[in-house]
This record gives C-alpha cells, sequence and structure tokens, in this order.
C-alpha cells in the first residue's frame, strides 16, 4: 500500500490538473446524478477518491453541507483545500488508501470516479464491498464509474481493471440495486477518449 502512496503523492506533487487524464472542469455527470436523487442538502456525502477534483466546489457552491473527500494523497487533498480557500472549513478531510479506510459513518451518498477500477484483485475488491455496504445508509446511493471494456487498460501507469454494466452489476448485486448504468467518453486535457462504464446504485 505504501508503494500506491508514494506513487500518488509524486503525481500530485509533480503535476498540474491539465496534465492528468482525469481532470473535469466542471463534474455534470455526478453533478447531475446527485441533483436527480433530489438529496437534501444536510445529506452526507463522500467522494471517494477526489483529490483534487472540483467535485467539492460544486458540492459547496450548490449547498451541501456534510462532505468528505477522501484520497489517498495528502498533497491532492491539501490544493483542493488551497483552491477553496475559507471554503475549505466546511469539508471534512480524510487521507486514507481506500483499502484501509473504516468509519462508523452512514453515508447518504458516495461518489468514486476511477478509484474502484485500480482494485485488481479480488480481496482487494471484497474488501471494497464490504466497506461501501457498511459504509452506506440503508436506501443510500452511490454513484460509481470505472474504465468501461472499451476504456484504457492503465491509468497513471498503473494497472487497472476495466467493468462491463453486467460486471459491475454483478459485482454488487447482493445488497444494492442498480438504477442506471451508462457509458460515457471523457475527454483528457490532452484531448483523447476515455470510455467509462458508470452505475449508480441503491443500498436495499
Amino acid at each position: 500500500m505504501e508503494n500506491n502512496k508514494s506513487h500518488w503523492e509524486n503525481v500530485f506533487a509533480t503535476k498540474n490538473p491539465n496534465e492528468v487524464s482525469w481532470t473535469q472542469k466542471y463534474p455534470k455527470t455526478a453533478m447531475k446524478y446527485i441533483e436527480s436523487l433530489g438529496l437534501s442538502k444536510t445529506a452526507k456525502i463522500i467522494d471517494v477518491g477526489g483529490g483534487d477534483s472540483n467535485l467539492v466546489d460544486a458540492l459547496v457552491e450548490n449547498g451541501y453541507e456534510n462532505i468528505w473527500v477522501l484520497d489517498i494523497s495528502e498533497f491532492a487533498l491539501e490544493k483542493a483545500k488551497k483552491r477553496l480557500g475559507e471554503k475549505a472549513a466546511k469539508v471534512n478531510w480524510i487521507v486514507s488508501d481506500i483499502n484501509e479506510f473504516s468509519t462508523d459513518l452512514k453515508f447518504d451518498f458516495w461518489h468514486d470516479r476511477a478509484v474502484f477500477h485500480f482494485l485488481t484483485n479480488q480481496e482487494s475488491i471484497d474488501k471494497y464491498v464490504a466497506l461501501i455496504t457498511k459504509a452506506i445508509a440503508d436506501k443510500g446511493n452511490f454513484l460509481l464509474g470505472t474504465f468501461s471494456e472499451n476504456g484504457p487498460l492503465k491509468c497513471s501507469g498503473l494497472e487497472i481493471k476495466q467493468y462491463s454494466e453486467h460486471l459491475m452489476r454483478q459485482t454488487f448485486y447482493q445488497n444494492f440495486d442498480a438504477l442506471k448504468c451508462f457509458t460515457e467518453n471523457h475527454i483528457t486535457p490532452f484531448n483523447t477518449i476515455q470510455n467509462f462504464q458508470f452505475c449508480g446504485f441503491r443500498k436495499r
């Protein structure tokens, strides 16, 4: 796990947002999905692998009051805090590898765009499924995005696991119902295309 942390600390310490493939100026997919759920402004929302993503900015601007951002890279979160300025105090920041994260909180919405696909062995995948099952409130929601079967095989030099809609549904079927699944092309800052598989789930 330490090697992963070193890798991501180095990435965020040495690269600007326009130099990494996952950057979005505005996280329209996540925000559109969140808005479709009609969550209250006091809903507990966590962005897993949030890094220095702009999702937290959009959530704060839209009046959400209980926001958590988790990332393995402390450097990434510091960049996000600096960007938000005084508004950073409204957010709960967590530095943790997702495989080492534990919480007694029950989240109403869990967002993961491109963390889960870095878990390439079954033990790590099972651990994530157990964590999300415990950490999401009953009837709570999560939106998961990974590279699709038409997407890249690597990200930031690391191997990833591609997902089809079927495999994604199958992975979480024991405790979650899939509400909406779709694929989407992400245009990177350097004008390449990455195809993502998304599924929105609700806990039974």
